[in-house]
């Protein structure tokens, strides 16, 4: 069965960059000319997906207001002429077919919730996407689509993105032990946020994911595993157990833009790349003393 369907996790709270995500989600701080989820929705279409659910939090409207159409801007846009933005506007509401789930409060807190706020809108039997919406990849072809095509080349259980970090990062992410002497990436082990030096590797899962629905039903069997949260990690390390699961390397640059520092980062060197704002960036920073 063709993948289509892409759940993407839009409900976090965004401490660390209160108070402007008190009334902001997140992933709509912006990144270049779009917010950081934009670039996340535009990889999943880039790669194939037809049909997206985004998963928010309370107070999420600015997400469904930007995904939705917005007639009285259009009009506006075209009144004065300016086409350019009128068709920029127009082309994101046509981007995929959105969905839009809350996450309750009674769902436990991680990064492997917003897949069961989802649960509803997908079938047994359906093979779905799952991505994290501040975690962006810069790459050709995209990164999602690298991690589709392992799964069509190895035909596992499940396969996920990976990426190497220096070893000195490890303890912030989920880290992958990979089997030796396997044609395949084929996963071990899988520790969400090892203690300083106790990482397997310095591979690290990134928030792209091609799961059956039984991730689905390990989640909600799962108990509550680091810091009292529910982690994709952690599902994906049981079925991993149970499966054949493979971790795709990425080639290509994955930013996180989790907190002020990271998303500045991601902001200066996707910019440096940018054919109309770079040149002018590269000078200004020459002419810094740093």
């Amino acid at each position: 069965m063709k993948i289509t369907k892409a759940v993407i996790a839009a409900a976090g709270l965004g401490t660390r960059f209160l108070p402007a995500t008190k009334a902001v989600p997140k992933e709509m701080l912006p990144l270049l000319d779009r917010p950081i989820l934009q670039h996340v929705v535009e990889e999943a279409v880039n790669s194939g997906i037809t049909d997206i659910i985004l998963v928010i939090r309370r107070g999420g409207h600015a997400i469904t207001d930007h995904f939705d159409s917005a007639p009285e801007l259009e009009r506006t846009l075209e009144a004065a002429g300016k086409l350019r933005y009128l068709e920029e506007v127009r082309r994101v509401s046509r981007l995929a077919n959105f969905a839009f789930v809350r996450q309750g409060d009674d769902l436990p807190y991680g990064n492997g919730t917003p897949v069961l706020a989802a649960s509803p809108f997908i079938s047994r039997d359906e093979t779905f996407v799952y991505m994290f919406g501040d975690d962006v990849i810069d790459a050709d072809p995209p990164g999602l689509r690298q991690v589709m095509d392992a799964y069509e080349r190895y035909q596992p259980a499940a396969a996920m993105a990976a990426y190497e970090v220096p070893w000195e990062e490890t303890h912030l992410y989920g880290c992958i032990k990979l089997k030796e002497d396997k044609e395949a990436p084929e996963i071990e082990d899988l520790i969400e946020k090892p203690d300083p030096g106790k990482a397997p590797s310095n591979l690290i899962q990134v928030g792209r994911f091609v799961v059956p629905y039984e991730v689905i039903e390990i989640l909600e069997e799962q108990k509550l595993g680091k810091g009292g949260e529910l982690w994709m990690a952690d599902a994906m390390l049981t079925l991993a157990q149970r499966k054949r699961v493979v971790a795709q390397p990425i080639k290509g640059t994955w930013y996180t833009t989790g907190d002020p520092l990271r998303l500045l980062q991601t902001f200066i060197a996707l910019a440096l790349k940018d054919d109309r704002i770079g040149p002018q960036l590269r000078e200004y920073l020459k002419g810094l003393r740093l």
